[in-house]
């Protein structure tokens, strides 16, 4: 089963996530949701397993720089993946992937042991 890793290249934390799978050896896609958007299937997914509030970064500067009735529009699962879809850089960097384990944030512990 394939390691997926959704990110933005240049970020620190995906950078960071990259070099501990590549010290341990794991093989792994890379899967750049600025140049090929995020898969909306995959997106639920992470929601359902890990919860709008782990999955929507709203500490980051493009949550911020969004107008108060998109931030207030978050309600449910929905209404977050709708602005996720329209606004990646609000997901939480990286997600990784492999099968049903999912893994948000940079998290050696819990990547050591894929």
């Amino acid at each position: 089963m394939t390691l997926s890793i959704y990110g933005i290249p240049n970020c620190d934390s995906v950078k960071k996530a990259r070099a501990l799978l590549d010290e341990r050896g794991i093989a792994y896609e890379f899967h750049d949701y600025k140049k090929l958007g995020v898969p909306e299937t995959e997106l639920r997914r992470w929601v359902k397993a890990k919860g709008r509030d782990v999955v929507l970064n709203r500490k980051g500067t493009t949550w911020r720089a969004l107008d108060e009735a998109t931030k207030e529009s978050v309600v449910d699962d929905d209404s977050a993946v709708r602005v996720m879809l329209a606004n990646p850089s609000t997901i939480k960097r990286p997600v990784i992937a492999r099968g049903d384990h999912i893994i948000v944030g940079v998290d050696a512990d819990l990547i050591a042991k894929l």
